[in-house]
């Protein structure tokens, strides 16, 4: 990095001009005009000055016993006048025992002007500067300035910036500033590079650091701007990463930059020292408290035996083990890992030592650099305050915490020490940002058509950490809006208070037959038992209901009516006059659907609960780690539907080999009747491409066929019962840039969706499911009006590839896939694609 930054100054000094102004007299040629045997004076003159009184002037001049000066005082009075700043010349002549000190002073800044700046605006600049209006002209200070200037756009990502200084005299000693800025082009990263690395290939760390190549699409990003300090810390990750992954002995020994004028921009280069992989030989635990039992600790342990060695997982144990400690009423414990390393067998054996540590004291917590965040939002993510016993653990804790909220630029927790040797002053610094979010997105899916949404978020509402955000979507298939908002400390407690307030409609569409909305309203609150473990219980109402067009909702059984059972009407319809197929000659939908119809709007209370264990590595883009997530809703808490609603979805994430990442899915779920109700159609699980790729949307699962022979669909019921997995391998195309963020993936899925218990016979219209009844095949209605579907128990499977890209414009995917096995009444989708974007 130093030869980097070498490179780099020696670029900036050849990009930067500032124009040459004369300088202030220097002390050495000043001190030239006065006599070396200077004589004492016994008065002072002063002459040309303007603005600076006499007095002051003279001031600077110590005189010494008996009123008289001697040579020493003349010069230090001299370079005084020079330090202030205030003048461009300062001259002293001795004649007839007086001290005359001639001045020339430096004029007056009228304005401060910046021309040719169109990237950082003049109020960004005018607070960077310290040349300001209406003060005293510093030719030092000017140059200084521009060098700080040049450095504003630095960093934000411009080498070639060009600043010159440019003083225009005016009348009356003043004069104008003006900075003149060529800007130039954005100076990017072209090339990075890894010398050394042999466990992990170049695409994978590439993935760890947060500097990025300059791609096609970097003017929608900003990572492939250089800067020397986000390189310097892709250092400490790096080396954070290999640690993780049993590394002990890694080194990043340099970060080399060199700026490439042909290719104008900057090649990184990171050269590593891997060393050998460990492994955990033995993990043990001592204390030299003689009350604490070190074994009593061991479960707060992340770290196994056999495992390979885990310098994060390390950390944690001992922040745990900590707090556990702290928590039994040993405030000062301390614990301290120690790793013995075995170089021959290449493992680590691990001891945790707990000890008994300084006794000191939070006198004081101060905040500094918080202008809209209120202090307490900040202080209740610390687990203790003032008075307490200080815990190092605590305070990286709360640190962590601090940086998730995603409210500041940075979080940097210090101490200083108290007013005594036992009490420590804890200061955390802090930069805020914006932390107001307006999208406006746009997408599309084969299943939900075009779709445009707007929304407006604040996750720092009135400095006081509240989140709120508004959301409206207007598609082709489903429009509505929404509204939430979290307090995430209930009444002072670790406890988030949810509430969402939603309506959605969606419209038919080729995969549905019916229009459905809902108006709901659910509260909810979360609680985080472990960091790899939180609890959300919830309270949901909503009102539903559907509508069809009024071709699917003509259904008459009445024998005597011409309308429907004239040999005409049947023979102009193609129908057998003798067969009874009643309502179902010009198409309806399925029974539920009219039935849900008819009851009209319904109201649904439920409470649940959603428990989710996470271990992911990354969020967003995970290669290693687990994923579980189980849901419980019961409805029946008022509302007019009862059911117990249950489901599981796990996924498991693992890296393969090369870049390649492995992903196990297993999911499953079951529906309880409850009472003597049967379930609605509408509750029922309705799966697709959610469950098996390469089926449309309720494409499996149990079917009405009524008139399947009239339209060669009909509509999906859905079922209580689901099972799938799914197996698939995620890889990069090495051919491309990795900036680009493109990976293909193969798969193969399979399940099931069976087990419809909504309604099959309506008394009130005369649709029944009698004993004669001739079940519907693909070439025939069948010989009743009752409701006539396929529930077959059938594995469901299918194998594809995909093209994943996380693009710029959102995330998008492609997916491809061929079904292998499916039922008789399935419908395939064998393309999908979704997608969209916020701007």
């Amino acid at each position: 990095m130093k030869v980097g930054m070498r490179v780099f100054r020696a670029g900036l000094a050849a990009a930067l001009v500032v124009c040459a102004v004369p300088m202030a007299t220097t002390v050495t040629s000043v001190l030239a005009s006065v006599p070396a045997a200077a004589q004492s004076a016994s008065s002072i003159v002063v002459e040309g000055n303007r603005r600076v009184e006499v007095e002051t002037i003279r001031s600077y001049f110590k005189t010494g016993p008996g009123g008289r000066l001697d040579q020493g005082r003349i010069d230090d009075g001299l370079k005084a006048l020079i330090e202030t700043g205030l003048f461009q010349d300062v001259r002293i002549n001795q004649a007839g025992g007086r001290l005359v000190v001639i001045v020339v002073e430096n004029p007056v800044i009228g304005r401060v002007a910046f021309e040719g700046n169109k990237k950082i605006k003049d109020e960004q600049l005018t607070a960077e500067v310290q040349s300001k209006a209406r003060g005293t002209l510093s030719r030092p200070l000017v140059q200084a300035d521009a060098l700080r200037i040049a450095e504003i756009y630095r960093r934000s990502g411009r080498y070639d910036v060009q600043v010159t200084p440019e003083i225009i005299e005016q009348p009356n000693n003043r004069v104008d500033l003006i900075f003149t800025i060529n800007e130039g082009s954005k100076t990017g990263v072209r090339s990075i590079e890894f010398i050394g690395n042999k466990a992990f290939s170049s695409y994978r760390l590439k993935d760890v650091i947060k500097t990025r190549e300059s791609n096609f699409l970097s003017f929608l990003a900003s990572g492939d701007l250089y800067d020397p300090d986000r390189v310097e810390a892709d250092r400490d990750l790096i080396r954070r990463f290999y640690l993780k992954n049993g590394y002990a002995d890694v080194q990043v020994v340099a970060a080399l930059t060199e700026y490439d004028p042909d290719k104008k921009g900057f090649l990184v280069t990171f050269k590593i020292e891997e060393g050998q992989q460990y492994r955990v030989s033995s993990v043990d635990f001592q204390t030299t408290i003689p009350t604490l039992d070190p074994k009593s600790l061991r479960g707060y342990s992340r770290v196994s035996v056999g495992s390979v060695y885990n310098a994060e997982a390390l950390e944690k144990s001992v922040e745990e083990m900590t707090i556990e400690a702290s928590r039994r009423g040993y405030s000062f414990a301390t614990v301290r890992p120690r790793g013995d390393r075995n170089f021959d067998s290449h493992t680590v054996s691990i001891v945790f030592a707990i000890e008994e540590g300084q006794r000191s004291y939070i006198e004081r917590i101060d905040v500094r650099g918080n202008t809209r965040t209120r202090d307490y939002v900040i202080r209740r993510e610390f687990d203790l305050s003032e008075g307490d016993a200080y815990n190092r653990a605590l305070v990286d804790r709360a640190e962590r915490r601090l940086k998730n909220l995603d409210f500041f630029k940075s979080v940097k927790i210090v101490t200083e020490p108290g007013s005594s040797s036992d009490r420590v002053v804890l200061i955390v610094d802090i930069e805020e940002k914006s932390t107001g979010d307006f999208s406006v997105s746009g997408g599309y899916s084969t299943s939900d058509g075009a779709l445009a949404e707007v929304s407006v978020s604040e996750r720092n509402l009135l400095g006081r950490g509240l989140f709120a955000k508004a959301t409206v979507g207007y598609g082709q298939y489903s429009r509505g809006y929404s509204l939430s908002f979290v307090e995430p400390y209930l009444l002072d407690y670790r406890v988030a208070l949810g509430l969402d307030f939603y309506q959605r409609q969606q419209l038919a569409n080729s995969y549905i037959s019916y229009t459905t909305k809902t108006l709901g309203f659910s509260p909810r609150l979360g609680f985080g038992l472990r960091e790899d473990l939180s609890l959300q219980v919830r309270y949901s109402i909503y009102q539903q209901e559907i509508t069809l067009p009024s071709n699917l909702n003509n259904c008459n059984n009445n024998q005597a009516d011409s309308n429907y059972w004239t040999p005409a009407f049947r023979a102009y319809n193609g129908l057998d006059i003798t067969s009874n197929w009643g309502c179902l000659a010009d198409g309806e939908a399925s029974l539920p659907v009219r039935r849900e119809l008819a009851n009209g709007k319904t109201v649904t209370s439920a409470i649940g609960y959603t428990l989710t264990y996470n271990t992911l590595d990354n969020n967003k883009n995970p290669t290693d780690g687990f994923l579980v997530e189980l849901r419980q809703d019961y409805a029946g808490v008022g509302g007019d539907v009862t059911y117990l609603k249950t489901a599981i979805d796990a996924k498991y994430y693992t890296p393969v080999v090369s870049d390649i990442v492995g992903i196990v899915r297993g999911q499953g779920g079951t529906l309880t009747k409850i009472g003597s109700e049967d379930i609605r159609m509408l509750d029922h699980f309705k799966m697709g491409p959610n469950l098996v790729r390469g089926f449309a949307p309720n494409g499996i699962g149990p079917r009405d066929l009524s008139y399947y022979a009239l339209t060669n669909y009909g509509d999906a019921l859905g079922g209580t019962n689901y099972w799938g997995a799914s197996v698939e391998l995620q890889m990069p195309f090495w051919f491309l840039p990795k900036e680009v963020g493109i990976k293909g993936a193969v798969y193969a899925d399979a399940g099931s969706l069976w087990g419809y218990k909504g309604p099959t016979s309506w008394q009130t219209t005369g649709e029944v499911n009698g004993a004669g009844c001739t079940p519907a095949t693909k070439t025939s209605v069948g010989t009743c009006s009752g409701l006539q579907y396929d529930d077959s128990n059938l594995v469901r499977s299918s194998v594809g590839i995909g093209l994943i890209w996380a693009s710029p414009f959102g995330p998008l995917r492609f997916d491809y896939a061929v079904p292998i096995s499916k039922g008789q009444y399935d419908r395939v989708q064998e393309f999908r694609f979704g997608g969209g974007t916020s701007f």
